[in-house]
């Protein structure tokens, strides 16, 4: 019987979390019950939000629990099936974890199709960040033509998308982003009208220069201080989307808050969170409109992809430590 490489979960983190934060385990394939098939995990997504599902508090999903499979987003191929709607050969995304093989009744899996784009693709631009970028910035972010748009984390999967949307939408957009190459990258390749380095830049006195007349839609994936930066130079009834907050993910003391929220209130501004779940019924719509922008080269995609299971560790901590740019996934299978 063909044995499974599953990586689970050991203990909770604190902090940054260590190699003895998981163990990479063998199991045997259980046998297929009828409507279940068997999928071979091809790629899957690394994301900021692993780090959140370790920690045991209440959130929008329930944690990932101590000897569970790492939860992850993930493409593969169906090897074989017991179930009518999914056939050998299908290409599939779904939650499958870090793990080589998943057997599924096939609820909350849906079809992609390879030649359309590369599976990578489906766990990026066409996948939940590309989701979370154009729901977070279109819908929360109430976006209108000739919006001013700052964007940190704007070299990420889901930032890297926000900002090419609101091109797309004859927006401003300044995006944040740490080191020369990865502004360059937003500016040259992507069409962003300029770019801030947190690691060099003085962020405050350079959001000033970049909009003199204050900020209509801060799309924040980081929080700390350059959530505080921007708040203090917002546009009457600016929007301000909370995406995430990696910057406090790996944190050993207490999240680090607002300091500048009364800006809200001089401002007649907004701040609200956004989940991409909540928009799960239109992921559909979202996609095809992401897909023709591809297709007329108004929206680009990167992947950065790094190779084995048992390299799991090592590549999850590029979320953190900036070593990346655009999406970051992990092909697990063998050849």
């Amino acid at each position: 019987m063909a044995q499974n490489k599953q990586l689970v979960l050991k203990k909770r983190p604190v902090g940054l979390p260590n190699k003895d934060t998981w163990v990479l385990i063998e199991s045997n394939i259980p046998e297929l019950k009828e409507g279940e098939f068997l999928i071979k995990c091809e790629y899957i997504s690394l994301d900021p939000a692993m780090r959140g599902w370790l920690n045991d508090t209440r959130s929008y999903i329930p944690p990932v629990q101590i000897d569970e499979v790492m939860r992850a987003g993930g493409v593969g191929k169906v090897i074989t099936s017991n179930n009518p709607d999914f056939k050998e050969g299908d290409h599939v995304y779904g939650q499958t974890g870090v793990q080589q093989y998943i057997v599924t009744d096939g609820k909350g899996y849906h079809k992609v199709d390879p030649s359309l784009a590369p599976l990578p693709i489906y766990l990026g631009t066409l996948g939940m960040p590309g989701m979370t970028a154009y729901f977070g910035i279109l819908e929360v972010g109430e976006l209108k033509e000739g919006d001013t748009v700052l964007v940190s984390g704007a070299a990420g999967a889901v930032g890297s998308v926000v900002g090419q949307i609101a091109k797309i939408k004859n927006c401003k957009v300044i995006g944040i982003a740490g080191g020369a190459d990865k502004c360059k990258y937003l500016v040259d390749v992507l069409g962003f009208d300029g770019a801030i380095d947190y690691k060099n830049d003085d962020i405050k006195a350079k959001i000033k220069e970049y909009f003199p007349k204050g900020i209509d839609v801060y799309f924040d994936n980081v929080g700390g201080e350059i959530l505080d930066a921007a708040l203090g130079r917002l546009a009457m009834h600016a929007r301000i989307v909370i995406c995430g907050a990696i910057s406090q993910y790996n944190n050993t003391t207490a999240v680090k808050g607002p300091a500048n929220y009364l800006s809200l209130l001089v401002s007649r501004a907004s701040m609200k969170g956004m989940v991409v779940f909540d928009y799960a019924k239109d992921y559909g719509k979202a996609a095809q409109q992401m897909g023709q922008w591809m297709m007329q080269g108004k929206l680009k995609s990167k992947e950065d992809i790094y190779e084995g299971i048992e390299n799991f560790h090592e590549t999850f901590l590029r979320l953190f430590s900036g070593e990346k740019m655009g999406k970051l996934v992990l092909k697990v299978s063998e050849d």
